[in-house]
């Protein structure tokens, strides 16, 4: 998700869409709560880790 969330915000910010640039963020954001959350051992959709 954090990739995507990457590819998401250079689309946007390449291409001027402000609703992309938008989803980026929110799609970054969320792998970024996620990847916090698995690396702390809290088990993430009953996985102990998320990658």
């Amino acid at each position: 998700m954090i990739v995507l969330g990457v590819v998401l915000l250079i689309v946007g910010f390449l291409t001027g869409i402000s609703i992309v640039w938008t989803i980026g963020i929110i799609v970054l954001v969320i792998g970024l709560v996620l990847f916090a959350m698995g690396s702390m051992g809290r088990a993430v959709g009953g996985r102990r880790h998320y990658y």
